[in-house]
């Protein structure tokens, strides 16, 4: 599953992070595998979508989270 298919309050686990520009700047900013992410809610028309990631909150475009694979904790 990726990050993209999280629905608003799941609760996920960062398993990997593909090749994409922003691969280095999000790893700096905390999503490195491993790390427990929480959808918040996403845009009317879809996009971005907000995470929760550690003690603050991100915006992300789906085409950035469809490269994110994740697995739900809980």
């Amino acid at each position: 599953m990726t990050l993209k298919d999280g629905k608003t309050g799941m609760k996920v686990k960062v398993l990997e992070i593909g090749d994409s520009a922003l691969k280095n700047r999000l790893m700096t900013m905390g999503l490195i595998p491993g790390t427990q992410v929480k959808v918040l809610r996403s845009a009317p028309l879809g996009d971005p979508i907000a995470i929760g990631i550690r003690s603050y909150n991100l915006a992300l475009r789906r085409e950035d989270a469809a490269k994110i694979q994740v697995a739900q904790v809980g």
